[in-house]
């Protein structure tokens, strides 16, 4: 299924949109700190890579900053890199989290993200249940691989996860892409799950469409991520590279050696009505 997008402003600077949920704002971060504020969000180190992703994480201001009132997450060339487990890699990059700092259950979650296109790039905002997955249930908001025509939004849990039947692709329109600024959001229910972006609902969810394929897992608590991973099974997938990293091509490599591949976040938002 693909859905068109519009609107969007371009530049890089802190926008005057804070968001399109009504109700009561329970987490907000605007981003306006120096550093990250760790009362919120905990650095994963090295964190999960799995997806034969290529980098590893740290806990850096070479790859996770703040700038102009921006979260900037930069993935960084970085040959040999031994993490703390000992293993070795040619990328670092960040992810953070707001495990055991913010976890919740239903409610609007949004954010507002641009992203630089490249081949093999795989930013994303998302959410995790706490215990083993898929058991407790992921949420795909917004995942990007290079294409800068669309982004994905998927769901996975028992059942229906790895290659699962909940994911969309969202293109946008012709005068728009991911390389703009989005508001990207779910509204989540007891009986559903709705992607929207910029506002608009673009994808949806029900308990009984899941239940179609195993237990719907949306009733437990879930964290969110941003994270800026490198190639791996989803790009590659998409883009058939092989060399001279998997998923990831030699123009991207460039990029990512430049300092030019980056995904910025203008703030995060979680909303519960009154019912909720």
């Amino acid at each position: 299924m693909a859905i068109v997008i519009g609107t969007s402003c371009s530049s890089v600077k802190k926008g005057s949109v804070t968001g399109y949920a009504k109700g009561n704002v329970v987490f907000f971060d605007d981003f306006l700190g120096t550093t990250l504020d760790r009362t919120k969000w905990t650095p994963e180190v090295p964190g999960f890579n799995g997806n034969n992703e290529l980098q590893t994480y740290v806990d850096s201001s070479s790859v996770m900053y703040i700038e102009n009132g921006l979260l900037v997450l930069k993935p960084k060339y970085s040959p040999k890199f031994k993490n703390i487990e000992g293993r070795e890699y040619d990328f670092i990059s960040a992810r953070i989290n707001t495990r055991d700092k913010f976890d919740f259950t239903y409610g609007t979650a949004e954010a507002r993200i641009k992203v630089t296109a490249g081949e093999g790039l795989w930013p994303a905002w998302w959410m995790l249940g706490k215990g083993n997955w898929p058991q407790t249930g992921e949420i795909d908001i917004m995942e990007y691989v290079g294409e800068p025509d669309w982004i994905s939004a998927a769901v996975h849990g028992p059942g229906y996860s790895g290659e699962t039947p909940f994911v969309n692709r969202l293109y946008f329109d012709k005068e728009h892409d991911a390389t703009q600024w989005h508001v990207y959001a779910v509204d989540w229910t007891p009986e559903s799950l709705v992607f929207k972006y910029d506002g608009v609902a673009m994808f949806r969810v029900t308990r009984k469409m899941a239940e179609h394929y195993g237990k719907w897992v949306f009733d437990n608590k879930q964290y969110m991520i941003l994270n800026y991973a490198l190639g791996g099974g989803y790009p590659a997938k998409i883009n058939g590279v092989k060399q001279p990293f998997y998923g990831l091509p030699e123009s991207t490599v460039n990029m990512v050696k430049n300092g030019e591949a980056k995904m910025w976040v203008d703030w995060v938002k979680v909303t519960k009505s009154s019912e909720q």
